[in-house]
């Protein structure tokens, strides 16, 4: 089963009062910095887990801002989510080094073993899971690289995925 909030109100901060002020303290503090959208993203996603799209549309309200704008700072950083995570990521470097070194072979494992696709977050009770593609994490000469956590492993084989992620499973 994937990750997924049910009510929706809960991550709109118009219907929910508490994320609201969590945000709007975040907001006061670093409105009149300069460049101060991505400042409070940040921290929001600190805070939060994530941004949602209610959740954009709160700032950029709040900020006098376009939607567009806001939607275009998370949507270029492949650092911010729109979407809860598991407690566990584990991300699939797919640069060209990587690509070409077989970290195609590693996500169809990884989704073999975890029964998700990219971007999804598995859900069993036990353990959270959130599988993602990232572009590169500047380990070209280890490739393919994988991060789980924020954890670097280089010349990664499919039977070490397979290891990787019952390390995490075992964890909890």
């Amino acid at each position: 089963m994937l990750n997924t909030i049910s009510n929706t109100s809960q991550i709109d901060p118009t219907q929910n009062p508490e994320l609201a002020a969590q945000i709007d303290a975040i907001l006061e503090e670093h409105r009149e910095k300069p460049g101060c959208l991505m400042v409070i993203l940040n921290e929001v996603q600190t805070k939060i887990g994530f941004v949602s799209e209610q959740i954009q549309d709160y700032i950029a309200n709040s900020l006098h801002v376009p939607v567009s704008k806001v939607h275009g700072v998370i949507s270029f950083y492949s650092f911010f989510t729109t979407r809860p995570r598991g407690k566990h990521t584990i991300k699939f470097c797919l640069g060209t080094a990587c690509y070409v070194g077989g970290s195609p072979q590693l996500v169809e494992k990884a989704k073999q073993l975890l029964g998700i696709e990219l971007g999804d977050t598995t859900e069993d009770g036990n353990i959270s899971i959130t599988m993602e593609a990232c572009r590169c994490v500047g380990a070209c000469s280890q490739a393919p690289v994988v991060v789980v956590d924020d954890t670097i492993y280089g010349r990664v084989k499919p039977s070490k995925v397979t290891q990787l992620i019952r390390s995490l499973e075992k964890e909890g």
